[in-house]
């Protein structure tokens, strides 16, 4: 057996919302498509999957959300006309949006009855195997990647991995948060998960990001798992049932996370990433500066 190969080979990805926090903009577009500098939310996700050794990518979609499907399809006409006019870098750019290693799924989500439900529409493409569960709306960037270090750890351990960052205590209402044993400095051995609860109820202050990597018991757990908070079928209910029979792991993970569901976190992430970006990252940062001096900013 190759012992390079990912020990997760499939991903999911919950993208059937609707985005009401940024409407006007997701009226008639996926939230998930909304860019940051020159890339849509869910193709850094994608990305980041890929860098992991994953190459199936599962989609869990809703109505309006074709958009996602034809961005990872072939486009014929503008391919042609790209090579035509000679513009072989942005040829290159199109056609990296999906190597040719990687497969794309979708599957719909016909009930918006939350993130639970959404990964449990994934059951029969996952199968009984591990997989990992990445939420665009959190734009996630580390070196190496914020999956593909879950991926190493999970090759160690072989348990459910959840990315977990310490938040402020009055945003524990935002987070499911988890508490449990430490195994060294990065992992803990979960003991509790609650879905958002409030600041005095809370366990701990270390809250869940978008990134999970799961085992296929969480689905049974899903099955039969009863509307938690806001009247849908919560993931977090799920991974504290599972808890009971299998172990739980959160790693803080080295990294930055940018919440892309905000249009505070959208924005944060807009400007640092263009400030890093190779193409316009100098100019982008001579015109803050500019700004500065005029004390705009």
């Amino acid at each position: 057996m190759n012992q390079n190969r990912s020990p997760v080979n499939k991903a999911v990805f919950p993208v059937a919302g609707l985005g009401t926090r940024f409407l006007p903009a997701t009226k008639a577009q996926p939230k998930e498509m909304m860019p940051v500098v020159d890339k849509p939310l869910i193709q850094y996700a994608v990305e980041e999957a890929y860098a992991a050794g994953i190459r199936e990518m599962i989609f869990v979609t809703g109505r309006h959300k074709r958009p996602i499907e034809d961005h990872f399809d072939m486009s014929y006409e503008l391919e042609m006309m790209l090579e035509e006019a000679g513009k072989q870098a942005l040829l290159e750019v199109v056609r990296s949006v999906k190597p040719d290693d990687m497969e794309c799924i979708y599957v719909r989500q016909a009930q918006a009855l939350g993130l639970g439900h959404a990964v449990l529409c994934a059951r029969r493409l996952v199968g009984n195997e591990p997989f990992a569960v990445l939420l665009a709306d959190d734009l996630m960037v580390g070196q190496p990647p914020v999956l593909a270090q879950m991926v190493e750890q999970f090759r160690h351990w072989r348990v459910s991995m959840l990315a977990v960052q310490e938040v402020p205590p009055e945003q524990t209402r935002r987070y499911g948060i988890v508490a449990g044993r430490a195994i060294d400095d990065r992992l803990t051995d979960l003991e509790r998960i609650v879905e958002k609860p409030a600041p005095e109820a809370a366990p701990s202050l270390l809250g869940v990001a978008g990134r999970y990597i799961l085992t296929p018991g969480v689905f049974d757990e899903l099955a039969t798992q009863e509307r938690g908070v806001g009247g849908e079928i919560q993931l977090t209910d799920s991974i504290a049932a599972l808890l009971r029979r299998e172990k739980v792991f959160a790693y803080r993970y080295e990294g930055q996370r940018y919440d892309c569901g905000s249009k505070e976190g959208f924005l944060q992430a807009n400007v640092e990433l263009s400030l890093n970006h190779p193409e316009v990252g100098a100019g982008f940062r001579a015109f803050l500066q500019d700004l500065a001096a005029q004390g705009r900013i």
